[in-house]
């Protein structure tokens, strides 16, 4: 009876093998999936092209990104904002998720606007050249929204021809169980196969009978399945199941798996509080640490191709403001004074600390100080971007002061707020007081400013400079007057961790030598302003302008500690005969 059985299980069993085989071999289902962008799906060329961040937002764990393009072209990575404020009003195309999970809407706004070519802009925190084809993996940077942009020059029409591929999620769950099952019933039709019949009917040659309590002779049936062979569990897991029911019901993109275990991990182990506190929007530093280092990367290169040729005209793409003003009057003086101090060098590292605004709009402010092999001190570098479009500029660069400590920002994933700079925001004073009141403070030393700053070594020079001049014998024929005024379009400040600021500042500071009665001469002979002017003295007088840049503290509202001036610079600007 058990051979009628063994033929069909043989059978049974080889063929549930090879569907099992064929489940993971033939019948497996894609490695990936992919959905395109057909280049013909938009009627209208447009400057940039443009992936949304509800697109990447799809993909949680990465997607590969493919362009094909035939003009070189640039793909460039940003937070959403910065890039919606790069592409403003120029002509793209925005490209984002259908509504199946398997396809892309692709719309565009606006033709014929062009925008700047986007290689090189500050904002990006990934930028890849391509051209022909170009593969990138993309993998958010950081928490946030991003975008991705893409450009040829931003006069031509941006690529269009892009395709987003991932790992498939549809699986064969029942393969292994199909193979097992089968060689365990092609083992089983086996055993009953060979085994001889257990019936206790007469055997050929005569009968043989068998007494009470005896044992009956000849080899007994065996167990025709032992605990060894026998799977403890043959069913699928849990993960298989899921898998089979992604393959049953059609392909997923990995955010619907994503966005359902995350689900499921709130649900089971975080209160609603916490996830209230973590779904709240947060202010974000304005760069990553990798936009950073290239940024400063750049700055410092400019300076140095600047100071190496003395030609201001280098220091354009990357110096402004004081920076700049204080280099060019620098490279001018040096031109016709042989022994005038070079400036300072600017240095890309050591990176010391740094101080990273927040501010969603324009301008943005970025402090670093670093210091070089050629810095004596450290040194803290204000870089300014004034626009989406703008790459940071050098404004400031100030040399810390002697027993001076750089204020304590807010932690680096945090960010430091920018501070308006006419208001006081909580602080003892607003920034702009605080620079106009260091300047009252340098041209009336016992004046009403006198006790707003602390004692320091740049405000002891200059005084004491001054000092010197109205006593010195060579300019006893002369009257001489000294004034500082703050630039308010020069002030920058920034929130520090205890709730002051960090503040940047640029003074003008004229110093008028005039006769003191007709026939009086101003003597010159042997300064620097003999070389600038061509004369060794003069009976008409001089009029002689310094640029100082300075980096104050102002501590927080209620406190009794007084204000700091942590960093200072000076540079002759002019000297000019009357």
């Amino acid at each position: 009876m058990r051979k009628k059985f063994a033929v069909p299980l043989i059978v049974l069993g080889v063929l549930l093998m090879l569907v099992g085989i064929g489940q993971r071999t033939f019948w497996a289902p894609p490695e990936t999936e992919s959905v395109s962008v057909d280049p013909r799906s938009s009627e209208e060329s447009a400057a940039v092209t443009v992936l949304e961040p509800e697109l990447l937002a799809d993909y949680p764990d990465g997607v590969d990104i493919t362009v094909r393009s035939e003009q070189p072209f640039t793909l460039a990575v940003g937070r959403a904002n910065d890039v919606q404020a790069w592409v403003g009003d120029a002509s793209a195309t925005r490209v984002g998720p259908g509504e199946d999970g398997l396809s892309l809407t692709v719309g565009t706004d606006r033709t014929g606007i062009t925008a700047p070519n986007p290689a090189g802009s500050d904002l990006w925190v990934v930028e890849k050249s391509g051209e022909g084809e170009l593969s990138y993996a993309w993998e958010a940077p950081a928490e946030g929204d991003w975008r991705i942009l893409l450009a040829a020059d931003g006069t031509a029409a941006a690529p269009t021809d892009i395709t987003l591929s991932w790992e498939s999620d549809a699986t064969s769950p029942f393969a292994v169980p199909l193979i097992v099952a089968g060689a365990l019933l092609a083992v089983l039709g086996l055993a009953l196969a060979f085994l001889r019949s257990g019936s206790d009917g007469p055997r050929r040659g005569g009968n043989r009978s068998t007494e009470p309590g005896t044992e009956p002779s000849g080899p007994q049936p065996k167990d025709t399945q032992s605990k060894d062979t026998a799977p403890k569990d043959t069913a699928p897991s849990v993960s298989g199941t899921t898998s089979a029911f992604a393959a049953a019901s059609g392909r997923r993109r990995p955010a619907f798996l994503a966005a359902a275990a995350a689900a499921v991990l709130v649900a089971g182990s975080a209160p609603a509080a916490a996830v209230a506190e973590d779904s709240a929007p947060r202010s974000r530093p304005v760069i990553v640490d990798s936009q950073l280092t290239r940024i400063l990367d750049s700055v410092a290169g400019t300076v140095q191709a600047g100071d190496a040729a003395k030609d201001a005209s280098l220091l354009a793409p990357r110096v402004g403001g004081a920076a700049y003003a204080m280099r060019e009057a620098n490279y001018a003086v040096a031109a016709k004074s042989a022994d005038h101090s070079a400036p300072v060098p600017v240095a890309a590292e050591t990176l010391r600390t740094q101080s990273i605004g927040t501010a969603a709009g324009w301008p943005r402010t970025v402090v670093a100080v670093t210091q070089g092999k050629d810095n004596p001190v450290p040194q803290a570098l204000l870089l300014v971007q004034d626009s989406a479009r703008d790459n940071y500029k050098l404004v400031s660069a100030v040399q810390m002061l002697p027993a001076s400590t750089f204020p304590q920002p807010p932690a680096a994933d945090a960010g430091a707020d920018q501070i308006r700079t006419e208001s006081d925001n909580g602080l003892a004073m607003s920034p702009q007081f605080a620079v106009e009141a260091l300047a009252d403070s340098l041209t009336v030393p016992d004046g009403s400013q006198k006790d707003t700053f602390a004692a320091n070594r740049f405000s002891e020079d200059v005084v004491k400079f001054q000092q010197q001049v109205q006593t010195d014998s060579k300019n006893e024929f002369a009257s001489n007057k000294f004034r500082h005024a703050a630039d308010p379009l020069a002030t920058y400040a920034l929130r520090t961790d205890d709730g002051g600021a960090l503040v940047f500042g640029y003074l003008y500071n004229s110093f008028s030598s005039t006769p003191k009665e007709a026939g009086d001469t101003v003597n010159l002979e042997g300064t620097v302003y003999e070389a600038l002017t061509g004369k060794p003295s003069t009976d008409k007088g001089i009029d002689v302008l310094h640029g100082e840049a300075v980096m104050l503290y102002v501590p927080a509202a209620g406190g009794t500690s007084q204000a700091l001036v942590v960093g200072a610079s000076q540079e002759l600007l002019s000297a000019k005969l009357k």
